[in-house]
């Protein structure tokens, strides 16, 4: 597939959420999302089992902290949510909290209760919820994030071509190493015994792939948009594609406790950061304004390039939340993540809850 191609798909996709996404979002009570894998965003109206059902607000103010990246493109939407009143239209005084991208450290603070609840990237939490934190995945929040790119003038096409190549990557357990060595299984390719992956600070990632050193390199937004853009790399391959087209790859995980004990309080924050996410799909340009106050070396152009090319229209809540992590698991499995042991299907329901139930 050409890399004209391949942008063009990512664009349409984030076309499509434009369109599914609730035009009346501020006006209407909350409509459900969709629950079938191949549905997106349901319309406004629309009733199937396991959306967020309508609007919620809390009948006394509830004080909960959110931990996040608070540097992190996509979770941008999430970032400004504050400012633009999502949470307080819920009746929910929601204070952020920046663990930066420490995975364990983030799920331990939801655990213990040292924050109520989290937004990250469902490839890199798997492994750690594996080990038994007691946190619950209430929804994914949107698609995209992660991409592999090759050198502009280098011999590597296509997925089959990394045989025998090394990749570059800034982590040997990133989400992005997660699901590029699931695409390549599936092209064929043991990405444990076929490729090396070589650790780089993500701002040598573009320079080792320019020299040779490595002949990919995959990571996220926005380092890996601008070395597209700046005519340093072209993308091989997303985590849009093929069967991952419409899966979510950002969750919200909420600590356990609070999905038992006060279920409406974690469903009315669930739904407050989907509203945001719906927010940005149709004003991308007012969320990459607000987000500058947290970004580092951004523009309000980048971050509204790179929303577009998101899917933050989708979200997955409910059953078809399961299904989506039953899909990861099951994937990380084959490539030697996620214990042989683990029950794929059990280990998902496990994991996630339906707080709109």
């Amino acid at each position: 597939m050409a890399v004209f191609d391949r942008l063009t798909r990512r664009h349409l996709l984030g076309l499509a959420s434009v369109a599914l996404a609730s035009p009346l979002l501020m006006s209407l009570p909350r409509a459900s999302w969709a629950t079938d894998e191949h549905a997106g965003h349901a319309a406004p109206g629309a009733s199937e089992p396991g959306g967020t059902g309508e609007f919620i607000r809390l009948d006394a103010p509830r004080a909960l902290k959110l931990a996040v990246n608070l540097n992190a493109v996509c979770l941008a939407p999430v970032v400004i949510a504050h400012g633009q009143g999502f949470f307080k239209k819920h009746n929910l005084d929601v204070e952020l909290v920046n663990f930066g991208n420490s995975t364990e450290v983030l799920l331990e603070a939801i655990a213990t209760g040292k924050a109520d609840a989290g937004v990250g990237m469902a490839l890199r939490w798997l492994k750690a919820l594996e080990q038994g934190f007691d946190v619950k995945l209430t929804a994914g929040t949107h698609g995209g994030c992660l991409r592999l790119l090759s050198a502009v003038n280098g011999d590597v096409h296509k997925l089959e071509d990394l045989k025998g190549k090394t990749i570059g990557v800034t982590d040997m357990a990133s989400p992005d190493r997660n699901f590029f060595s699931i695409l390549l299984k599936k092209h064929g390719i043991d990405p444990v015994r076929d490729v090396d992956w070589r650790l780089f600070p993500a701002d040598l990632l573009g320079t080792a792939l320019e020299r040779g050193e490595v002949q990919a390199i995959s990571g996220s937004d926005p380092f890996m948009y601008r070395l597209i853009k700046a005519g340093q790399a072209r993308e091989l391959s997303t985590n849009l594609v093929e069967e991952y087209a419409n899966l979510s790859c950002c969750v919200v995980g909420v600590t356990g406790k609070l999905v038992r004990e006060e279920k409406r309080v974690a469903a009315a924050l669930t739904q407050a950061i989907l509203e945001a996410h719906d927010y940005s799909v149709k004003n991308p340009q007012a969320v990459a304004k607000g987000f500058q106050a947290y970004a580092l070396n951004t523009s309000v152009e980048e971050v509204e390039a790179i929303l577009h090319d998101h899917t933050h229209g989708h979200h997955a809540v409910g059953a078809l939340l399961t299904r989506e992590i039953t899909t990861y698991v099951t994937d990380l499995k084959t490539v030697e993540v996620i214990r042989q042991s683990t029950d794929a299907g059990e280990f998902a329901k496990e994991i996630t809850a339906d707080v709109f139930s």
